[in-house]
């Protein structure tokens, strides 16, 4: 079972009141901490959703009034959205394992509220999904015909495309977890073609905290990257951003801070000066920091690298977009000067707007923030040798994901023996592309374990035997 993160609470608890004396409230010792939840109407429960402004906590930020007055007729169906897929968010995790009936109360008093007959609370780690069972196990709830209300956990593999909610309606309707292609609001015509109002862990708790408060008041967050240990922390809507960054024990000056995860924005150490943290702002709720001595925009390239591999792999801007775009990053990193640095605006440009969901639109957003964040390193490596510094791999990512890109297994040209064939660039895409001469150019990363055994296809498969793999991973085979 994954270790969750510490919490750490700037202020009054809400969201993570009881978790000095629990490490899981039970159903008692949720109604010993919070009390019992109201029953609202339909109108009552849009109107408190648009006295305090609840909007979705996923990274999207939909005002979650406009999705109950978006329901179409019919009998709606009642989805929660735990599919936490990138590595960065962990505070929707603490919220299903340690306070999972706050999450529930939300959900049920929306489904009461609008009279849907299903719910679903989808998941992608074991521990959620066992704290999700239980809890609905302890309020008797259950997944049987007769019911007045039919609730289950839906487990998703962990990928980044598992949060997408098309992707999640799919396999709560039996299907595979991925977007299906087209773009479909859940309101009209989600589970089982139900009108759904699907959204994300937090924006349920949060509505079952405004039920009995009649306000809202925090954000939850999760700080990792340079920081001593990862934290879920719950602060106050408009904290500053330097406060949070002090009290999780990162450095004074960051040159920069990741907000919203890898679907967010880079701010520079300027900007992180003046920055608050507030529902707009936080996306995702993924809060990274990054200390001096690595390289911005290898850390980047990293990271970009993941939400290629990441992609469903069924619309051209992920499946060949994504890799283009990670590719050119790197590129630049490894000196490919202005034309490298124009095909990554290029390759951001083609993915913008085309893809079956959200997932090339963020992957794109996060790399050219870096651009426009890291001015002096990127001026460094178009104009320059580079800014001199490794990358030391600061982003969390699955550990599957292979090493940073300063070690492991690298491909390689022997450039004596290269004709140009191009064979390397159709095999192995995300990781090589032809230049302007018709000649390989390999992007400035290790191989993902995810793309080894391609790599080891395009090496045997070379027709001038120029291809190679070279680093300790290689030196092992």
């Amino acid at each position: 079972m994954t270790a969750l993160p510490d919490t750490l609470a700037l202020g009054e608890p809400r969201l993570t009141a009881g978790f000095d004396d629990h490490a899981r409230l039970d159903r008692r010792a949720h109604l010993a901490v919070h009390g019992s939840a109201p029953r609202l109407s339909a109108a009552e429960l849009i109107s408190l959703a648009e006295a305090t402004a609840l909007c979705g906590r996923g990274g999207a930020g939909f005002p979650f009034a406009r999705k109950l007055r978006a329901l179409g007729k019919g009998v709606p169906a009642v989805v929660v959205n735990g599919c936490e897929g990138e590595p960065a968010c962990r505070k929707d995790a603490v919220l299903l394992r340690r306070a999972p009936h706050l999450v529930l109360d939300g959900a049920l008093l929306a489904a009461e509220a609008l009279g849907a007959r299903t719910l679903v609370v989808g998941v992608t780690r074991d521990g959620a999904e066992a704290s999700v069972r239980d809890a609905l196990a302890e309020r008797g709830l259950a997944d049987r015909r007769g019911r007045t209300l039919r609730a289950r956990v839906v487990r998703l593999p962990e990928r980044m495309v598992s949060g997408e909610s098309s992707a999640l309606l799919r396999a709560a309707d039996g299907g595979p977890a991925l977007p299906p292609g087209r773009r479909v609001h859940a309101t009209a015509q989600g589970l089982g073609g139900a009108p759904t109002l699907l959204s994300n862990t937090e924006t349920f708790a949060q509505l079952a905290l405004a039920a009995r408060r009649g306000a809202l008041g925090t954000l939850l967050l999760t700080v990792s990257g340079a920081v001593p240990q990862p934290r879920v922390v719950e602060a106050p809507e408009g904290v500053a951003l330097p406060y949070v960054l002090q009290r999780c024990g990162a450095e004074p000056v960051p040159q920069g801070v990741l907000v919203g995860g890898y679907h967010g924005l880079w701010l520079d150490a300027e900007r992180v000066t003046g920055a608050v943290l507030s529902y707009g702002t936080a996306g995702a709720g993924a809060v990274l920091p990054l200390p001096a001595a690595t390289c911005p925009l290898g850390e980047t390239v990293r990271v970009a690298h993941w939400l290629a591999a990441e992609s469903a792999g069924q619309c051209g801007p992920c499946r060949l977009g994504l890799p283009s775009l990670a590719g050119a990053l790197a590129d630049v990193l490894a000196g490919g000067g202005q034309s490298a640095l124009e095909a990554v605006r290029d390759a951001a440009r083609a993915v913008h707007g085309r893809g079956a969901c959200g997932h090339p639109d963020g992957a794109a957003r996060f790399v050219l923030s870096s651009l426009a964040a890291f001015t002096d390193d990127l001026a460094a490596h178009v104009l320059g040798g580079g800014c001199g510094r490794g990358t030391a791999g600061v982003l969390p990512l699955p550990q599957a994901a292979g090493p940073v890109p300063a070690a492991g297994e690298r491909l390689a040209v022997d450039w004596t023996l290269c004709e140009g064939h191009g064979l390397c660039a159709d095999l192995l895409p995300r990781l090589v592309r032809l230049g302007p001469d018709g000649y390989p150019s390999l992007a400035d990363a290790a191989v993902p374990a995810h793309l080894r055994v391609r790599a080891q296809r395009a090496v045997r498969r070379c027709p001038a035997l120029a291809l190679r793999l070279e680093g300790p991973a290689a030196g092992k085979r």
